[in-house]
């Protein structure tokens, strides 16, 4: 077992950050320069911008282009430490944060104040059996087995010779229709209709059958009306089948049940994505237990106004893992401000300002989304804003908030490049191989195939068993 701290400043003030996303990253930055000694630990070892998983996924962009390490995104901060180890239980009497790294080792991080941006993951609605069969989309992990599943199944239809064998491989239904739902049902369809169809023999990919479903009663439920009937236009001008009012029932690896205002469905799709709901990090709970908060039915934990836990002056939550009066949305902007505020609050105390703050304040900047190459919808500020002119200020938004020009300047050469010349797709590698061995069970191996399994991200396990260390939960991805 380790004790992190840091060399020849035991004296100074140390605040531990729990996840390197939006909120955590922020916090740290804030902290720049202040007389403190910050550790942020994450048990990855990236910066993630979530917004564009979706482009990983469909083979747009690469990895690396929006998920920068965040030792270099951290690099000049001289008074910033980062740990990669996933943290699995927080002592708040003791002030200690006990984690372990990937080889198993144990560290218990002492702190003065505590920062937790831990994040959310995917909500099934009490079907956790359905992630093996409609993956999410939360970390890179996700992206690139969902990538392997969607050009996999082309593959896979490719060698079927039942036509409807095939027709159930170019089946894909995306179940949740906010924006990354709607934004992952525009790419599918431009892959299909403008990527993919010259590489294929034996298949037209442009028969793929895209469905787009949920249980609202519009598209980007959170939107302008105006905004969500020019989606659900130009979604279908996309040959996408956008249903609403309907929900998923059941879902096995061939299938997917749904009930409408039809009734039920049983729908032959080989490819199903979840993108329709998100449970706060079990962090959360773990806090509100040690604190005698309370978590909603996303399990998002209760904060007071300045983010801190209720009676804990020195431990504050931010970003999709917590849940505000004025119930702020979970998006990356909420995340970055609470992290600021939180950073600057902090810094304050550190130089002795110890009167009460003002509580935080959400400043909205708008909200957008794609629909396609050159297809987009945004509201900024009352100002609604479509097709092309969208498009733009989307790009603009998004280049702006990724960290390093490099990685700025390879999307954006990627997404020009991708409209210049037939919508190209230059990162599509998946993880589908070949087995003769398999060929004893077709369907198994297909299924098996299509469904991989090797970019699933393996973690060191926790020993239940020993009093000192963490419990088995996942905890640290922002």
């Amino acid at each position: 077992m380790s004790t992190a701290g840091h060399d020849g400043q035991q004296d100074r003030h140390k605040v531990v950050i729990v996840g390197g996303g939006f909120g955590g990253v922020q916090a740290a930055k804030a902290l720049k320069g202040a007389d403190v000694d910050v550790t942020i630990v994450d048990r990855t070892n990236h910066h993630l911008f979530q917004p564009l998983l979706y482009q990983v996924a469909t083979g747009i962009l690469s990895p690396g282009l929006i998920a920068p390490a965040l030792r270099r995104v951290l690099k000049k901060q001289r008074n910033v430490r980062t740990l990669l180890a996933e943290v699995g239980e927080i002592d708040l009497d003791g002030k200690i944060v006990h984690a372990a790294a990937p080889d198993g080792q144990r560290i218990d991080l002492a702190y003065d104040t505590l920062v937790v941006a831990a994040g959310a993951t995917h909500a099934y609605f009490g079907h956790p059996e359905w992630s093996e069969h409609a993956p999410g989309m939360k970390t890179i992990e996700d992206a690139r087995l969902l990538r392997s599943r969607i050009l996999g199944a082309y593959e896979l239809a490719e060698v079927a010779e039942d036509p409807a064998e095939q027709q159930a491989w170019m089946t894909f239904v995306v179940v949740g229709a906010g924006p990354t739902g709607v934004e992952l049902a525009g790419q599918l369809s431009e892959l299909a209709r403008h990527v993919l169809p010259r590489e294929y023999r034996a298949i037209d990919t442009r028969q793929a059958r895209i469905i787009l479903l949920d249980a609202a009663p519009a598209v980007l439920p959170p939107f302008a009306k105006k905004l969500q009937r020019y989606t659900k236009k130009t979604l279908e001008k996309k040959g996408i089948e956008v249903r609403l009012n309907t929900m998923a029932t059941d879902m096995d690896a061939d299938s997917i049940t749904v009930k409408g205002p039809n009734g039920e469905e049983r729908i032959t799709a080989r490819t199903k994505v979840w993108a329709a709901g998100v449970q706060a990090s079990p962090l959360a709970e773990l806090l509100a237990k040690a604190s005698g908060s309370e978590v909603d039915r996303a399990g998002r934990l209760s904060v007071d106004p300045d983010c801190s836990l209720p009676g804990r002056r020195d431990v504050f939550a931010v970003g999709d893992m917590v849940s505000t009066i004025d119930r702020l949305p979970g998006v990356a902007q909420v995340a970055m401000q609470q992290g600021t505020y939180v950073g600057k609050l902090i810094a304050a105390r550190a130089k002795g300002d110890d009167t009460t703050p003002a509580p935080f304040r959400y400043f909205d900047k708008g909200s957008m989304a794609t629909i396609g190459a050159r297809e987009a919808v945004a509201d900024v500020r009352g100002v609604k804003v479509t097709g092309w002119l969208g498009y733009l200020l989307w790009c603009y938004v998004h280049v702006a908030f990724l960290i390093g020009w490099g990685n700025r300047l390879g999307t954006l050469f990627n997404w020009v490049r991708s409209l210049r010349y037939a919508r190209y797709r230059g990162h599509r590698l998946i993880s589908v191989t070949a087995s003769y061995d398999r060929s004893l069970d077709p369907h198994a191996a297909a299924v098996d195939s299509a469904h991989p399994h090797e970019n699933v991200e393996h973690r060191p396990e926790i020993d239940p068993n020993t009093p000192s260390g963490p419990a088995q939960r996942p905890a640290a991805s922002a």
